[in-house]
Formats: C-alpha cells, sequence, structure tokens
C-alpha cells in the first residue's frame, strides 16, 4: 500500500521516537545500520520528514535528528503524507485509473470501506502508542533502547 521510501520513514520515526531525548539526538549513520536501511536512501527521506516540520536535523558532533514535537502529538499519517502524499487512499484496490462511486471497478465499496479504516487507523495512532508496544515487547519488532 505503501512505497519503501514510507516504510522506511515510519521504522525511522518509530525508532527517534525510541532514542532521542531532549538532550541527545539520534545519528544518521545509527539508525540506518539499526534498522538496516541504505543510509544514503534514509537520508533523503529523513530530510523530507524535517522540510515537513516532523524531524529536526542538528550538524555537528552532538548532531542527528529529534522530533520537532512530542511523539505523542505526532501521528502515523502525518509521516504517511510528508513521504507518499495521501492519494493511496483513494486509489482503486486493483488499479482501476477511472474506478470511482460512479464508475466502481468490481471490488470498488468494500475496499473503499477497508481503506477508510486504514486511514484512520493511520489517523488516530501516535508514534507514542507504537513506541510504547516496542518498549513493552508487545510486538515482534526490536527497537527497544536496550540499544545504545
Amino acid at each position: 500500500m505503501f512505497s519503501t521510501s514510507c516504510h522506511y520513514g515510519l521504522q525511522a520515526m518509530i525508532f527517534i521516537a525510541l532514542h532521542a531525548t531532549e538532550n541527545e539526538n539520534v545519528g544518521l549513520s545509527r539508525i540506518a545500520e539499526e534498522q538496516d536501511i541504505p543510509k544514503h536512501f534514509l537520508s533523503k527521506i529523513l530530510q523530507m520528514l524535517v522540510k515537513n516540520k516532523l524531524l529536526v536535523s542538528m550538524k555537528g558532533p552532538t548532531g542527528g535528528f529529534n522530533l520537532n514535537r512530542p511523539a505523542s502529538q505526532i501521528s502515523l499519517i502525518e509521516v504517511i503524507d510528508a513521504i507518499d502524499g495521501l492519494d493511496v487512499f483513494n486509489k482503486c484496490g486493483i488499479g482501476f485509473k477511472k474506478c470511482s462511486d460512479k464508475h466502481p471497478c468490481p471490488i470498488h465499496h468494500d475496499y473503499k470501506k477497508v481503506r477508510n479504516r486504514i486511514q484512520k487507523l493511520f489517523e488516530t495512532k501516535t508514534l507514542q502508542e507504537l513506541a510504547e508496544d516496542v518498549e513493552s515487547g508487545d510486538n515482534i519488532i526490536s527497537l527497544g533502547k536496550s540499544k545504545k
């Protein structure tokens, strides 16, 4: 449903939410290495997130990336919008260009319901909620603060 860039952006944002503090930024190399994301590719994604004011970037020995506002105030839909845009929530489920409410494809009405529920999920889930799930061990990903 989302581009590779968007997947990497979401993963990086969760990683930053877990590891950055008020006094400590997270470096590009650390994110790329620990998330197994090509560094050059990740750099472009993170700059998009900076441009969209979701991240701040600092240069120098204590440089790196940090959230621009608290993780509890950043919804996943904001990250998706910054990288892929929101058109994905309007596209046909099987790829027809002219699919619409007036001229639906065979799965249009069923897919629209599912797509709207997915959009609502991303609108309501915050980085904070995902970070808390990771820290509590309630999911399969391992991004916890044990790695410094």
